[in-house]
């Protein structure tokens, strides 16, 4: 009796079991859908996935995103944003409050001279040496001249002499930035398209037709078929593709500048900082780098690299972007070397109005709405007449007369090889307008991680 009970007890527990299974129950402490079915057949139709006999709707597997080229994965999480440090010039622009960033990728070093070469040999191939566009996209090598100081040499050969290759390209406006960020994500599916035998090298490749993931995508490029085509194009939903490659938010760039990640343990940040380096000091703390400056910056008046036989940072101008240490994310010269680019518009009080939650200031085109846009707008003019985009900021901020802030000033952060210690504290916020360009200024790109 008490094994008929027993026998009975264990096949109960195993029809549960299958029960369970069978459900697609979860997996413990996930907290997501253990059920995969995308080889066999839809859950909610009950037809075959993957089955030209049954209509034929393809379903790939899940895959991991690989990081782009030049691009580590930056974990996201919680941290202080804003000021680290008095503000020496008593503005009120980056008062500290927490908030969240999304995990994401992010270039590992500034964009060389080299990177952006290869766009302007690409331009030049597709559209011509004499064209508009390559006219568009070069730096303005002019940033270098000053007219109270030699530096010729540096206008001359700094963006095209191999021997600055590897060295952070300046020069480049925020919407030229932009321009290269989106060609550079054009490339790089491309190529994954190419390797996935989807497509082949098209040499023809002109001005009229050539490669965009968004003409790819909505059929206006047709392109040359590869070996695994298979009769149709490829889909974002085939996973091969890549999102863009963009410029980091301010948010971004300050959390992936501090790596709070070497700094913590468990939930608790042990100490803060003010650099991305662990010291609040701006020299190596290894006993084999004593007396290292961490940065290339501006150590004092009239002082760029030090005395000779004993340099400091060893940089008068930028340095290669590989310079100095990587910071716990393993990102290179996210303080000093260069100022850099990233996507939002600057207003002072920012940090009173904008989410906790990936936090970001757009353009008055879309997010930035009653922040210099049309409807806010301090005359009356707009009631009497159509006002052009560009004269929205002039009603709204006196542009020009009481502030040089408007819709097109972007914000720059991080010092720069001109610049003192104060600068290097990767809060600090600088702005500029989004068509010029500097000297001090260059950037790097980052890119959304789905999953």
């Amino acid at each position: 009796m008490h094994k008929k009970l027993k026998l009975s007890a264990i096949l109960a527990v195993f029809c549960c079991a299958i029960l369970m299974i069978s459900c697609g129950g979860t997996s413990k402490g996930s907290g997501k859908s253990g059920k995969s079915n995308k080889s066999g057949k839809s859950n909610t139709t009950g037809w075959n996935y993957n089955d030209p006999n049954y209509g034929g709707f393809m379903v790939a597997d899940a895959k991991e995103q690989k990081p782009g080229p030049g691009l580590v994965a930056i974990e996201g999480g919680t941290f202080t944003m804003g000021a680290t440090q008095e503000n020496v010039f008593y503005e009120w622009d980056n008062s500290p409050r927490q908030v969240t960033v999304s995990s994401f990728f992010m270039d590992q070093t500034e964009v060389s001279n080299l990177d952006y070469l290869e766009y302007i040999y690409w331009l030049t191939r597709i559209y011509g040496y004499d064209s508009e566009e390559v006219a568009k996209a070069l730096p303005d090598t002019l940033v270098w001249r000053n007219s109270m100081s030699y530096n010729e040499p540096m206008v001359e050969i700094y963006f095209r002499h191999p021997a600055y290759a590897d060295y952070p390209v300046v020069g480049v406006s925020w919407t030229q930035a932009n321009d290269y960020a989106l060609w550079r994500s054009d490339r790089v599916n491309e190529m994954l398209l190419i390797e996935a035998g989807v497509l082949d090298f098209d040499s023809n490749q002109n001005a009229e037709s050539h490669f965009t993931t968004d003409g790819y995508l909505s059929g206006e490029y047709i392109g040359v078929a590869g070996k695994n085509s298979k009769d149709r194009r490829a889909r974002m939903e085939d996973g091969i593709l890549l999102p863009k490659y963009r410029l980091p938010t301010e948010a971004e760039w300050e959390y992936a500048a501090l790596g709070l990640i070497g700094n913590t343990q468990g939930e608790s940040i042990r100490d803060g900082k003010v650099y991305p380096w662990k010291s609040n000091g701006l020299r190596a703390e290894d006993k084999n780098y004593t007396g290292n400056f961490m940065a290339n910056f501006k150590r004092g008046k009239g002082d760029y690299m030090g005395v000779a036989g004993s340099l400091n940072d060893g940089a008068a101008f930028p340095a290669p972007v590989m310079s100095y240490w990587p910071n716990d994310f393993g990102l290179y010269n996210m303080a000093g070397n260069v100022s850099e680019w990233v996507l939002d518009v600057y207003r002072p009080l920012s940090f009173e109005d904008f989410s906790d939650q990936n936090p970001f200031r757009g353009t008055a085109e879309g997010i930035n709405y009653k922040d210099g846009d049309y409807m806010s707008t301090i005359q009356n003019d707009w009631n009497n007449r159509e006002l052009e985009q560009s004269e929205y900021t002039n009603q709204m901020y006196d542009y020009g007369k009481t502030t040089l802030i408007s819709d097109r000033s972007r914000v720059v952060k991080g010092g720069s090889w001109a610049d003192g210690p104060y600068y290097l504290s990767p809060s600090v916020r600088r702005y500029l307008d989004e068509n010029e360009s500097s000297a001090t200024i260059g950037f790097r790109c980052a890119m959304n991680m789905i999953n």
